[in-house]
């Protein structure tokens, strides 16, 4: 089965329709799939729900889809430093579902694996506990979350082979497995593609089972804060 298209547009064919679920990889500017993002822009699809980290910032990750008004619910753990969606989900225009980050990705990672629903501590007394299931385990309470599932996952990695075999490249390797895993359907961007059999099974991680769709290409290497200290007096 080809697994390697040549654009973004070309390896989203066919998968995007107005209303649909998607789960994106990424963490602040890292490991953020920017080409799938831009196609999706591009191609106009509407009423969006992006279950991601965050929705990167103003101009960038997911936030080129707020300023469109593409998307209209975000299921996120961290929502700073993006004023297009503070403005939005304080007006009203943006549902917003938050989920502590390691709740997120246990949700992701259970989708994935086929699990409906999972129960936590986390969260428990607070607004993420309001109208979810309780349940007390030797003498504690737990709440359940459940599993997502998406329609279309969108995640970077650094290298591939034509399989679907991934490698991610340091802490790019955060939301981008559960991501992939979730998706009925799984799109990829790499910054190499490599031959087959060239990758170490050791070193791989994610199986190629969970991609459907690969593409090549240029990417951006954003530094999110830049700090640096004062030059000292000679």
């Amino acid at each position: 089965m080809k697994k390697v298209y040549g654009s973004a547009a070309e390896a989203l064919d066919g998968l995007l329709f107005d209303g649909m679920s998607i789960a994106a990889g990424g963490f602040g500017l890292c490991g953020i799939p920017e080409l799938l993002l831009q196609a999706i822009k591009e191609a106009g699809t509407q009423e969006l729900t992006f279950a991601s980290n965050n929705a990167g910032v103003d101009d960038f990750g997911i936030g080129i889809l707020l300023q469109t008004r593409q998307v209209k619910k975000m299921i996120s753990s961290y929502v700073g430093e993006n004023a297009e969606f503070m403005r939005q989900y304080l007006s009203g225009e943006l549902e917003l579902e938050f989920n502590p980050q390691g709740t997120l990705a246990e949700r992701m990672r259970a989708g994935g694996c086929g699990i409906p629903g999972f129960y936590t501590k986390t969260g428990v007394g607070t607004q993420i506990a309001e109208g979810k299931e309780h349940k007390d385990f030797d003498g504690e309470t737990y709440i359940l979350e459940r599993g997502i599932v998406a329609d279309l996952a969108i995640v970077k990695a650094w290298k591939a082979d034509d399989t679907g075999n991934l490698v991610f490249r340091k802490t790019a390797r955060n939301f981008n497995p559960p991501a992939a895993m979730c998706g009925k359907v799984c799109v990829v961007e790499v910054e190499e593609i490599v031959e087959r059999g060239t990758l170490d099974p050791d070193h791989i991680h994610l199986p190629g089972i969970y991609v459907h769709r690969i593409i090549q290409g240029e990417h951006e290497k954003r530094i999110e804060q830049r700090t640096v200290r004062k030059r000292e007096e000679a």
